[in-house]
């Protein structure tokens, strides 16, 4: 019997919803207001930053681009970020990554500040992560936690098991699976039995980087596997760190690449704006 497929589209709509009545709610007070920042030429990033703006546009969140030359220095980037920091239009800034050599990330990603930090990098949101304080959390573990909810995934008790230690998914996706009570094991390229492990798990989440990674032995039978990897085949295709074929016959559930995951992210960009535009107008 082939697994239940999750829907990231549906979801990530069902949230831009209620993203959109909450802007509305609240337009007669304050316009939640999100900008893009942009460095260098890569299309992949142009094509994501504006879909980023077109869902804006759809919630009724004020959006800004800031497209900015690959040969920007530091200190011009800094300086942006500083103007934008003080706009009191913008209530989320998004730094497009990966940045031009020339330019030190964490040094940049510092300089948001915490509060209109809506990816959640900043070390201060990164710590009330930790502690399970209000703060922001990256879009995508955050996206993951939403698509578990509305599909009434029970997290409390469960063996969680999420694959790949990343500062952007990996570890904050764990630390929201432990708050809500499940039992964590983080896996990486140096864990022993591998694939023993991700058989204990009954919530599993692929986020490796590597293509068709994890196989149907290695899944529990009635699993739900989260697949957040997007990776370009040699022949063109979009495959996730999940062999999606083998292992759907497998799984309870399981996200499509693509279609699964990454719409989620966005919807989330979107509810982070909208929350800091709350907390700004002391409505939340």
């Amino acid at each position: 019997m082939s697994a239940k497929r999750i829907d990231g589209k549906m979801i990530s709509q069902q949230v831009r919803i209620r993203v959109k009545s909450e802007v509305e709610k609240i337009s007669d007070r304050i316009t939640p207001g999100l900008a893009a920042v942009l460095v260098g030429e890569d299309p992949a990033s142009r094509i994501y930053v504006r879909n980023k703006r077109k869902k804006c546009e759809e919630v009724g969140i004020y959006s800004e681009e800031h497209p900015l030359p690959e040969s920007t220095s530091e200190d011009a980037l800094l300086s942006l970020i500083d103007k934008l920091n003080q706009d009191p239009k913008i209530h989320g800034i998004l730094v497009q990554l990966p940045l031009p050599d020339q330019i030190q990330e964490r040094r940049i990603l510092e300089a948001v500040l915490p509060e209109k930090d809506v990816d959640g990098f900043h070390y201060l949101n990164v710590g009330k992560l930790v502690a399970n304080e209000p703060g922001f959390v990256p879009c995508t573990p955050l996206g993951i936690i939403e698509m578990l909810n509305t599909l009434g995934v029970e997290m409390k008790g469960a063996n969680a098991v999420v694959v790949g230690r990343s500062n952007i998914v990996g570890k904050p996706a764990a630390l929201l699976l432990l708050h809500r009570h499940a039992t964590v094991t983080i896996c990486h390229s140096r864990t022993k039995n591998l694939a023993a492990v991700c058989r204990e798990a009954d919530i599993l989440i692929a986020a490796i980087g590597k293509p068709q990674f994890i196989k149907a032995d290695m899944v529990k039978e009635g699993a739900t596997v989260i697949d957040v990897g997007i990776n370009r085949l040699p022949d063109g295709r979009l495959v996730g760190d999940v062999d999606f074929e083998a292992v759907q016959e497998r799984a309870g559930a399981i996200t499509p690449v693509p279609g699964g995951v990454g719409p989620m992210t966005i919807a989330m960009l979107l509810s982070n704006t909208l929350q800091s535009a709350k907390w700004t107008a002391g409505l939340a």
